[in-house]
């Protein structure tokens, strides 16, 4: 065993996360992680990678393993680059390359220098890391970060930043990777690559996702529910049949529980009763002696919470009747939606592009592109990163407060629409591509909802509840404490979480608040940039239930096939505009 996991407490202020759990990484094992947002995956992840020592317990790794983890902030980084950043957890690495980089401009005639230089040399070809820098610059090749080597690792994007953290993992030679949400962020191309660096790499991993893709490799699923680890032996398909059967003992577990309660419920009133109407003094204490005995199993028996399950519609579909019926009395809760479920109104045109061509300084993403979409329709934009995908809609974004069709060069001080974040803003007016040749056109009336990536820091730093009022008021909508107690029941948020700094949500949690923010403008266009990034497997379900029947526009990147397959009305296909 490789790594040995026991912990007997976790807490958020008086919120108890984890009361017992327990399993074990064996060499070469590879584990999927996996449970609903909020549960305590991230928590857990940071606890093995050794950045949250509060909790009791203990995490016992074997001695002289080299472990290595996905980074999830990158701070105090200075000017490292992206190579250095991969590989400098190689022995002797960091310290060669330092040399071969900085002495040719220093050493001069200094022999000293001169021979440390010279040994670096034949030592960097020894280690054969000129061969290790070649891969890893394939490797981000096939990314879509074609020379990004040199760049500055706190110059990149998030998305580039977790992509760049998965180049890490292939590479660190480790007896065990912890990897948290590998495949956000990733095309299909990239995540095809990822899977078969996985399949075939003898390593033990601990993985954290909800991508039905990769959690199909795995050996055993380790699912946290209701504080505990529950362990199945296989993949995720595995996993799903062995739930649905045991939710169904689970189930008749709780209701003989539930049953026992209401007998001693009788017994206690019973027994009061009963003492009630007595006169003799030994009769008395008997009967109190009883219904104390009976209010105390009863107080021990309501503090066991009710169990939730979920199960996917498939192995839902194979459950006894019988059972099938109970599950839904256990059923966890799903995500709901305010959407607006207007019937849809004009089917007016509201992007219209002609003859467009799209990119950045000198460098044409695509052109020739002519695009109609009208009141209604949902759009897949399908293509790899780096095709001019999100330009598109940073465009879009740029150029929506213009009634007038857009045609030429945009500039970087193009307007964007009021009801974007600062962060977005900011991002927008930057990064503002250029319009080569023809014309764009968003109408300007039109409520847009966006599904940002990332968050604007200045709501990170706010409780949830504050959060959310925050960003209703800064788009000048109406809140008060019973809409915001609403919304944070509809996404499944808990009265205590309103306290927490959105920064220490969950990223499936801080997902849900992006879902809040993409909504409350009561939307009729709503543009989704991978939108499933974070969600749990149910969580997906109800956001693509949600949007099949939501009446307004979708414009939408998903590298998920599961989720967009089946309901689009149009696919426009990058990877044939370039």
């Amino acid at each position: 065993m490789i790594a040995d996991i026991r912990i007997t407490e976790k807490s958020f202020g008086s919120k108890l996360l984890m009361s017992n759990v327990a399993f074990g990484v064996d060499d070469g094992e590879k584990v999927g992680l996996v449970g609903r947002n909020g549960v305590g995956k991230s928590t857990l992840f940071g606890m093995l990678a050794g950045t949250d020592s509060d909790y009791r317990g203990s995490v016992v790794f074997r001695r002289g393993s080299t472990i290595v983890a996905t980074a999830q902030e990158h701070h105090s980084l200075g000017d490292i680059t992206v190579l250095e950043y991969i590989l400098r957890g190689l022995p002797e690495y960091a310290r060669l390359r330092h040399i071969l980089t900085t002495y040719p401009a220093t050493m001069g005639s200094d022999m000293r220098k001169i021979e440390e230089y010279s040994q670096a040399l034949e030592r960097f070809g020894q280690k054969d890391f000129y061969r290790v820098e070649e891969l890893v610059a394939e490797e981000l090749k096939n990314f879509q970060m074609e020379g990004f080597g040199e760049r500055q690792l706190a110059a990149l994007s998030g998305g580039q930043k977790r992509l760049v953290e998965v180049v890490k993992i292939m590479h660190a030679q480790a007896d065990l990777a912890l990897i948290d949400e590998p495949t956000n962020h990733m095309d299909y191309i990239a995540k095809k690559q990822f899977i078969d660096w996985m399949k075939n790499v003898h390593q033990a991993m601990l993985v954290i996702t909800h991508d039905r893709d990769v959690l199909a490799e795995v050996d055993r699923i380790v699912e946290l529910r209701d504080g505990m680890a529950v362990s199945y032996r296989g993949n995720y398909d595995d996993y799903l049949r062995q739930n649905a059967s045991a939710t169904g003992n689970a189930m008749q577990d709780y209701e003989q529980t539930e049953r026992r309660m209401a007998n001693l419920r009788d017994k206690v009133l019973q027994f009061r009763r009963l003492k009630e109407k007595a006169r003799d003094p030994g009769t008395i204490a008997q009967f109190k002696r009883r219904e104390n005995q009976a209010a105390a199993e009863l107080e021990k028996l309501e503090k066991i919470d009710k169990p939730t399950f979920w199960i996917d519609r498939e192995n839902v579909a194979q459950l006894d009747y019988k059972v099938a019926d109970r599950y839904q009395k256990f059923k966890a809760r799903n995500i709901r939606l305010n959407m607006r479920d207007s019937a849809m109104r004009s089917q007016r045109k509201l992007v219209e592009a002609r003859d467009l061509a799209l990119g950045f300084d000198e460098r044409i993403l695509f052109e020739g592109v002519n695009i109609d979409l009208r009141e209604g329709e949902a759009i897949e934009l399908r293509g790899r990163n780096g095709t001019g995908k999100t330009t598109l809609i940073r465009a879009l974004m740029a150029n929506a407060s213009s009634s007038a069709a857009s045609s030429g060069r945009l500039r970087k001080t193009a307007q964007v629409p009021p009801q974007l974040t600062q962060a977005l803003i900011e991002d927008t007016v930057q990064f503002a591509p250029i319009v080569y040749a023809g014309s764009l056109y968003l109408d300007p009336q039109i409520r847009v909802g966006i599904y940002e990536q990332e968050i604007a820091a200045t709501y990170l730093s706010l409780p949830l509840a504050r959060a959310i009022e925050q960003m209703y008021l800064d788009r000048g909508l109406k809140i008060n404490d019973t809409k915001i107690r609403q919304l944070m029941g509809d996404y499944l948020f808990v009265e205590s979480d309103g306290a927490v700094p959105l920064a220490s949500l969950s990223g499936g949690q801080k997902a849900r608040f992006q879902l809040i923010s993409m909504l409350a403008n009561e939307p009729q266009l709503l543009i989704l940039d991978e939108p499933t990034n974070h969600l749990d497997v149910d969580a997906k379900e109800e956001l693509k239930r949600a949007l099949k029947e939501y009446k307004g526009s979708i414009l939408m990147v998903c590298h998920e096939p599961d989720f967009y397959e089946g309901w689009m009305d149009q696919i426009w296909d990058f990877n044939k505009l370039t």
